[in-house]
């Protein structure tokens, strides 16, 4: 199929179970598309944990055009203290090159919204890194780059410090 063409069915679908190597697989996609392919730690038992495990931390859903998987998103709840509403974050968003400019990134994040307006969220929330093309889409959806908020990490070796012994 080429980007122009409009026949270009859709389908998104919450993952199960059995799409575990699938979501390792997108996860490493993305890791490589943002040139951060060494942070990938993930493995498939990790994710089985973290995503459908006894205290599920994530979902993801598939986009899929016909049979074969175009797409994937994964997002968590957070917590506005303010709204005192919980918001949808989402974490990773990855569409196949040859899919993208086809109406999939779009499709997910309508799956996002929808979702977060079930769920009664007060807001979505995602990271976009500053050299990312795909900022003016968003943009495009109506959503605005936060230039007042400052986002900090702390990784595996400050928690473990912070949380002393």
């Amino acid at each position: 199929m080429t980007k122009n063409d409009d026949r270009l069915k859709i389908s998104i679908r919450q993952t199960d179970e059995k799409d575990v190597p699938l979501i390792l697989e997108f996860i490493r996609l993305i890791a490589e598309f943002e040139h951060l392919s060494d942070n990938v730690m993930a493995s498939e038992d990790s994710i089985r944990v973290a995503f459908f495990g006894p205290r599920p931390y994530a979902e993801a859903a598939v986009a899929e055009a016909g049979d074969k998987p175009a797409g994937f998103v994964t997002f968590f709840h957070n917590f506005s203290s303010f709204m005192g509403k919980p918001s949808l974050y989402v974490e990773d968003i990855y569409v196949h090159p040859e899919y993208r400019g086809m109406g999939v990134v779009k499709a997910l994040m309508s799956y996002c919204a929808r979702i977060a307006k079930e769920r009664d969220c007060g807001r979505m929330d995602w990271s976009v890194l500053d050299w990312n093309p795909a900022r003016k889409f968003y943009e495009s959806l109506g959503a605005k780059a936060d230039g007042k908020w400052i986002t900090y990490r702390l990784g595996k070796k400050g928690i473990f410090e912070l949380a002393g012994d």
